[in-house]
């Protein structure tokens, strides 16, 4: 007797490809092609969707869709110590690094922010704001100028006394683009996300009100649509943090990111040079005779020195 032949199962096609634009652990909002907003959980209880993915998805019911798939990014930014890698958004085009003279910030964390961007492939600009305050003013202002004089676009604004002059200032970094807001808590990335985009409070409150998350959503990352220069800008705004982890970047990463220690790495006695305690180091030299920042210098070697290895 013949076995019944089964049919053979087809994977229905997806609905449609739309954009993540906000995320709080494995709930993410999906924005479709015709800017219906759904709430959608990734297929297989995965953990791999951040904020700006395209993602193919599933039929919507009752307006939640599953996420089938993620498409080919342009780009994706992330952290990452030794226990585990935090992705922070995908296909960015830009990077702003905000920093403020109060609270008190870290110029590591910047200094880390700017080589993950660059390892990257985003562009990056680092902007000081709060420039309306006296205290620790000097000490932001000669730290921008640094950056400055080391080849880095930088800003300065006070998103809060001045927010049209502010958005002035960025918006021809941002205008045709995804930029995503990074940096410590309490530097004032919110009110410059305001400043260009007015309505982001509403949309805050939305997002929270559907996933009834409360106070939690302060955790969340979200991506906000604007009008910036007469073309459409998109910003995305990610929790405040203190710690900005490079485990995943190689020594030839840090030196690259760095150009005021790039410019002397060449003429060392040794090819293989790390610039950290090889004698006849040219970097090491250049510090000597007070040409590189000691404190630049330190952050180099502490980079370097729990760097990945590069390979030949």
């Amino acid at each position: 007797m013949a076995k019944p032949k089964h049919k053979s199962f087809v994977k229905a096609p997806p609905a449609f490809v739309g954009q993540v634009t906000a995320s709080h652990g494995r709930h993410h909002f999906v924005t479709s092609p015709t800017g219906e907003v759904f709430e959608a959980h990734r297929r297989g209880k995965k953990t791999d969707v951040v904020v700006g993915d395209w993602v193919a998805c599933s039929e919507p019911v009752s307006g939640i869709v599953a996420i089938e798939s993620i498409e080919p990014r342009r780009s994706l930014l992330f952290r990452s110590d030794e226990w585990r890698v935090k992705e922070l958004a995908a296909n960015v085009d830009v990077v702003a690094v905000v920093f403020a003279s109060r609270p008190s910030f870290n110029p590591w964390f910047v200094w880390k922010a700017v080589i993950a961007a660059k390892t990257a492939g985003i562009d990056v600009v680092v902007i000081r704001n709060k420039t309306d305050l006296s205290e620790g003013a000097e000490q932001a202002a000669a730290f921008l100028e640094r950056l400055t004089a080391m080849g880095e676009t930088t800003l300065s604004m006070s998103a809060q006394a001045d927010p049209e002059a502010a958005v002035a200032a960025i918006a021809p970094l941002v205008q045709g683009k995804t930029c995503l807001f990074v940096g410590q808590s309490g530097m004032g990335k919110s009110t410059l996300l305001n400043a260009l985009v007015p309505d982001a409070q509403a949309r805050t409150r939305e997002f929270s009100e559907a996933l009834d998350l409360g106070k939690q959503t302060t955790t969340a990352t979200r991506l906000y649509v604007a009008d910036v220069l007469g073309q459409e800008a998109k910003i995305i705004d990610s929790p405040g943090f203190q710690e900005f982890g490079l485990a995943h970047v190689t020594r030839n990463d840090v030196l690259r990111a760095m150009p005021d220690i790039l410019a002397y790495a060449q003429g060392c006695r040794f090819y293989n040079c790390t610039h950290t305690n090889e004698p006849g180091c040219n970097v090491k030299s250049a510090l000597a005779d007070g040409l590189i920042d000691p404190d630049r210098y330190a952050f180099y070697t502490e980079m370097a020195r729990s760097a990945l290895p590069d390979t030949l």
